[in-house]
């Protein structure tokens, strides 16, 4: 497969439950609370580093770029990602300056936007169109899940980590009300998790 079919991601079926928890270790005041591990933290992190590959050889030709982390679900995802990127740079002769920034763009910069979860993409186009006006030389759009959702915006984002049926995933610093964040798994939480959680 070639590399602009793996940067759309690993698609997980409609059907796929997850892991079983007994499987893994998670916070054991979520126990009632997450059905499965949807995705393991080892694999999450696997993909990450893939996905900086992919940015490294794309900005190739750039000494620096501005990384805007959407808050606040992105920023363990932006954080993992911005790290792999300089240990990459720092093991090659292929050095890229990443500048984490949240919206202050210059216009002789490239910028690559990361987000968590981008679905229907309205308020990443709202994001973009803003970006646009800085005028910057380049744009790109990392998402770690693209829901399959009706109206999807997979068009919008050039790295994809996973694209996953339309489940409400938590964890990897994705929340249900302020919750889940600290599980290192993604998760989908359970009914009795909601009811628990709910405002």
């Amino acid at each position: 497969m070639d590399n602009a079919g793996m940067k759309k991601g690993i698609v997980l079926k409609d059907d796929w439950p997850g892991y079983s928890l007994d499987l893994f270790t998670y916070p054991e005041h979520y126990h009632e609370d997450i059905e499965s591990v949807y995705i393991p933290h080892g694999i999450i992190t696997n993909r990450v580093e893939r996905l900086a590959h992919y940015i490294m050889d794309d900005f190739a030709d750039n000494k620096n770029i501005m990384v805007l982390c959407v808050l606040k679900g992105g920023y363990k995802f932006c954080s993992d990602l911005v790290e792999f990127i300089k240990v990459l740079g720092r093991n090659s002769n292929q050095y890229l300056e990443t500048r984490v920034e949240f919206i202050r763009l210059k216009s002789y910069l490239s910028v690559l936007i990361v987000e968590a979860i981008v679905d229907t993409g309205k308020t990443m186009k709202a994001l973009l169109k803003h970006v646009e006006t800085f005028e910057p030389k380049m744009v790109k759009v990392a998402g770690l899940l693209v829901k399959r959702v009706p109206n999807m915006a997979e068009s919008l984002t050039d790295y994809v980590g996973f694209e996953i049926p339309n489940h409400f995933v938590v964890g990897y610093a994705l929340d249900y009300n302020e919750h889940f964040r600290d599980l290192n798994h993604l998760c989908i939480i359970s009914k009795t998790g909601k009811m628990k959680y709910k405002v």
